[in-house]
């Protein structure tokens, strides 16, 4: 369900118990969607699923290390 924000402002407990039974509800502001309403319990789900900056950095592609860089050959303008 999208919600226009001027409903939203007078429907806000609306937004807020959906939110909780059904899931994300979605904001518009002039026609676009702007913002999403969540239950605590789906925004720590989306903070739980996301990987330390460790795990991050190990977790993306390795390079062959015969890999070699070109280094830019211009120098900066005094």
């Amino acid at each position: 369900m999208v919600w226009k924000l001027q409903d939203d402002k007078s429907q806000f407990s609306k937004v807020v118990e959906d939110a909780l039974k059904k899931g994300p509800q979605y904001v518009a502001r002039r026609g676009i969607e702007t913002v999403v309403v969540i239950s605590i319990k789906g925004y720590e789900e989306l903070l739980s699923n996301k990987p330390d900056f460790k795990e991050f950095l190990l977790s993306c592609p390795k390079m062959d290390e015969g890999v070699e860089f070109e280094r830019q050959k211009d120098y900066p303008i005094i």
